[in-house]
């Protein structure tokens, strides 16, 4: 079902784990499969220096989450922002076509984690990453009202 390199990055996945005092938190809930992609960032002269993550989900879940802090790091905030789904699931080598929602998570936990960079320091912050950051924070909200642990 998956590629040697997904399977690579399922069983040794790069960038797991969380920064204390992150510069920018970010996280993706699917309505879909019900994964969670949570991502931290820190930011130096605009640039991302560091990427973590974690992953409650499937491996092409786990997969896309490493792949993506691989992708993203060192990638000015900008850069980072226009890493689609399709550069993800390329990093990949590929992913089966019921799988490709999955490098969706990863993608939207970081411009989430972008959203909160920017709001943090007073930053401008574009329309489409606002309207998506309230969009998963309703998703938050009802998942904590259902006493669901996020990771």
């Amino acid at each position: 079902m998956y590629n040697e390199k997904v399977i690579e990055h399922y069983r040794h996945p790069r960038n797991v784990g969380s920064i204390e005092g992150a510069d920018g938190v970010g996280i993706f809930v699917s309505d879909f499969c019900g994964d969670i992609v949570k991502l931290w960032i820190n930011v130096v002269d605009g640039r991302i220096t560091e990427i973590k993550f974690k992953t409650q989900g499937c491996a092409a879940s786990i997969a896309s989450g490493s792949v993506l802090t691989e992708l993203a790091k060192g990638k000015t905030l900008e850069e980072a922002m226009a890493i689609t789904e399709k550069d993800i699931v390329e990093a990949l080598g590929g992913l089966p076509e019921r799988k490709i929602h999955c490098s969706v998570l990863a993608d939207d936990a970081l411009r989430d984690a972008i959203y909160d960079y920017l709001k943090r320091h007073g930053l401008p912050i574009p329309q489409y990453l606002a309207h998506k950051h309230e969009e998963i924070q309703e998703q938050v909200r009802k998942l904590d009202e259902m006493g669901y642990i996020l990771i």
